[in-house]
């Protein structure tokens, strides 16, 4: 897996954590850079952990379902990416509260990292280097998180679903590439 297809998994795996953080930023009157922080931090650590979690899995039964591995990125990364793109289509707003503790974060960061659990199996598949992946995954998720943030104090809702769209759009995308570059339709 090359450097710019990890980019657009993590970018596609941190939309969810991005479209949660800008809703807790317009859940405060005034952000600050504490919030943010807690919001890129929660979620970048969650978002790093799962692939790790899915790839100790995936290497475990590798040897099982080591023909049918791509088939599994394919369906796994295709579902993520569906079920993201639908709920960006739904118009019901999240009610999130204002608070940044503990209770209220670790909820949050474990619910939008379920699907990196799942790009961890297949990266078990991919022959990813984990621990570069993970960091790299965990770095971008508290970076956009951040600043989504931020933009959830200044510009509010309106770009939530776009962001879930696009990260949706983004992991099937990647899905559909691995089948056809298993099955030697890609170069």
């Amino acid at each position: 897996m090359t450097l710019l297809e990890l980019f657009v998994i993590a970018v596609g795996l941190s939309m969810d954590a991005f479209a949660v953080s800008v809703c807790k930023g317009l859940s405060v009157s005034r952000v600050r850079p504490a919030h943010a922080l807690t919001c890129g931090g929660y979620f970048g650590l969650f978002q790093g952990m799962m692939p790790l979690i899915g790839w100790l899995l995936g290497v475990r039964f590798q040897s099982i379902i080591v023909s049918i591995d791509h088939w599994i990125a394919f369906v796994l990364l295709g579902l993520i990416g569906i079920n993201m793109i639908r709920e960006s289509r739904e118009d019901e707003e999240e009610c999130l509260d204002c608070s940044f503790s503990f209770r209220a974060m670790l909820p949050l960061a474990v619910a939008t990292s379920i699907d990196a659990l799942a790009v961890g199996v297949t990266f078990a598949f991919l022959q990813v280097k984990i621990l570069p992946a993970v960091v790299f995954i965990g770095v971008t998720t508290f970076v956009l998180s951040t600043m989504g943030t931020w933009v959830g104090g200044v510009f509010g809702t309106r770009f939530k679903n776009k962001a879930e769209f696009a990260g949706g759009a983004i992991l099937v995308l990647m899905g559909g590439k691995i089948l056809l570059e298993h099955l030697g339709i890609l170069g």
